[in-house]
């Protein structure tokens, strides 16, 4: 198979670094983005040069297209892009500040666009291309307590259905990887917390205990998320959406088997509203 020419943002850990070690071991070359590319040390001390750090904060519009430009200029190439840059924000609807929703936007939804909207162009032109955009479980359901989290990945599905459409006859495929539960630091270190009100304690708890109960058998390891990221990559028609985790699809089927069955038990009001 032909070596591939990748961009990831996000790669300092998580899903970024296991997915960026994965491309390198294989022989590909990576264009490695993260805030802070002290983190990729290790990266380029064992690959070399397959391996371009690229220091960058997503939420900067001109530094996103500068590096996928970088990106292009180095290797002369950019078969796969990857928006995995992102973080979730922890926080009821009445809890949320406006700085907290606009940031969380700027990076998971914003950040996405812009490094999009600078790889097409240069897919277009070589007719070929597969962007990968990071969504979540919580793309395709919403759970309480992470509403602001929940609105930027759906927002950031809307937008890469859309624009699989609009791309397709260049030889530009779109993917929307939606990982359920996985032991990355998701939840942990990178999230952030909106300061908590009371009113919402036992709805926390009760939310929790779900959370065990979804999580029973224990969080996937990300590592084990290479292959299957691989294999989509490698793909000759990648699917447009691809969840990642045993415990997502059955999440998704009982969501959405439950709009279907409230969308006909009201259909008589869709029929009203007609006229």
């Amino acid at each position: 198979m032909a070596t591939k020419t990748w961009l990831i943002t996000g790669t300092s850990r998580g899903f970024g670094r296991q997915w960026a070690t994965a491309a390198l071991e294989r022989g590909d070359r990576v264009a490695a983005a993260a805030r802070d590319v002290s983190a990729l040390d290790d990266l380029v001390r064992v690959h070399g040069d397959a391996v371009l750090p690229i220091a960058l904060d997503v939420t900067d519009r001109e530094a996103d297209f500068a590096a996928v430009r970088r990106a292009h200029e180095h290797f002369g190439a950019l078969d796969v892009v990857i928006n995995n840059a992102g973080y979730g924000q922890f926080g009821m609807v009445e809890e949320l500040t406006e700085a907290e929703v606009r940031d969380q936007f700027e990076t998971n939804v914003f950040g996405a666009i812009w490094v999009t909207q600078a790889a097409v162009p240069i897919m277009r032109a070589q007719g070929s291309g597969h962007i990968l955009q990071v969504s979540s479980i919580g793309g395709l359901s919403a759970f309480a307590g992470l509403a602001s989290y929940n609105a930027s990945k759906w927002a950031l599905e809307g937008f890469s259905q859309a624009l699989a459409q609009e791309v397709a006859e260049f030889g530009i495929h779109v993917t929307l990887i939606e990982p359920g539960g996985f032991a990355t630091d998701w939840s942990g270190a990178s999230a952030r917390r909106s300061p908590e009100n009371s009113a919402y304690d036992d709805l926390r708890e009760r939310r929790a205990q779900q959370r065990a109960r979804q999580n029973a058998t224990g969080p996937g390891d990300p590592e084990s998320s290479r292959a299957a990221l691989l294999r989509l990559v490698d793909a000759p028609q990648p699917p447009l959406r691809a969840l990642f985790g045993s415990s997502a699809l059955g999440i998704v089927r009982a969501d959405y088997e439950s709009r279907l069955a409230g969308w006909e038990q009201w259909d008589d009001v869709a029929r009203l509203a007609q006229g």
